[in-house]
């Protein structure tokens, strides 16, 4: 199966390494991927109204290519996957959004929520494997201990998403000892970090990633692994001294298997 890999708008700027670790893992597992082409911003929140048609637009065109490629669509960004996931849910459900995009885009064919869209994680657990990737793994990251950060958007809202059980996730530490390490489970993994909260109530957000970072740390996290920009941005900014590190789970992976720098 060949992949048509969205990358998203902050894997370009400011979480380059999410995406650059991606690509080698990609490589380094033998996955056939090509980029969407001239891809746009998935709009970065998923749109509550039904009629709001314009902001579906851009994750539409990447889905509507996928299909026409006949390709699943990857996708590595906890935001980008989550519009993704349940704008192609509308596409597939939605009789009058599927009219009002369709005649706005003028596809050759409607688009009609074909595609597939897998995230980097369900990737390797449920097409490659963890036994796979565990058998690729030349860097074990044994005695390290670090914890899962789901946060918000990759599990919720659970009908949708389908990617794991929404109140007790177990993909990521799986994930974890697939590459060597030892999985801490704390009570704030699958906790929002604030999200663009952050950009008018700092202090909610600050208050919110505190509760996380402190939640791991009486486990024992050395580190904190996620897939979302945002979260790694804000716990990033309101982690003290010592609190864990936060890694994107892409690089442990490349270290695991090798090919990081």
């Amino acid at each position: 199966m060949k992949y048509l890999y969205y990358p998203g708008c902050t894997l370009m700027t400011k979480a380059k390494e999410l995406d650059r670790y991606a690509r080698k893992a990609l490589n380094a597992l033998d996955i056939d991927f090509l980029e969407v082409d001239e891809w746009q911003c998935c709009g970065a929140v998923y749109p509550q109204a039904s009629d709001e048609i314009a902001t579906r637009l851009s994750s539409v065109r990447a889905l509507e290519e996928a299909q026409r490629k006949g390709c699943d669509l990857l996708t590595l960004c906890s935001a980008c996957h989550h519009v993704m996931k349940r704008v192609n849910h509308d596409m597939a459900t939605n009789k009058d959004i599927q009219t009002k995009v369709n005649n706005y885009s003028e596809f050759e064919v409607p688009y009609l929520g074909e595609t597939k869209v897998v995230h980097f994680m369900e990737l390797l657990r449920d097409v490659v494997g963890f036994d796979s990737v565990k058998s690729r793994i030349t860097n074990p990251l044994a005695g390290r201990k670090l914890g899962a950060y789901y946060g918000c958007l990759l599990l919720r809202p659970g009908n949708t998403m389908m990617f794991d059980d929404p109140e007790n996730p177990s993909v990521m530490e799986d994930f974890l000892r697939t590459i060597g390490a030892e999985p801490t489970v704390y009570s704030y993994r699958n906790e929002c970090c604030g999200g663009y909260m952050a950009l008018d109530n700092e202090s909610l957000t600050q208050n919110l990633c505190h509760s996380v970072l402190k939640s791991a740390s009486t486990k024992g996290s050395e580190g904190l692994v996620t897939a979302c920009p945002l979260c790694r941005y804000n716990l990033d900014k309101n982690a003290t001294d010592d609190s864990p590190k936060i890694y994107y789970f892409t690089e442990l992976l490349a270290e695991a298997l090798g090919v990081k720098e």
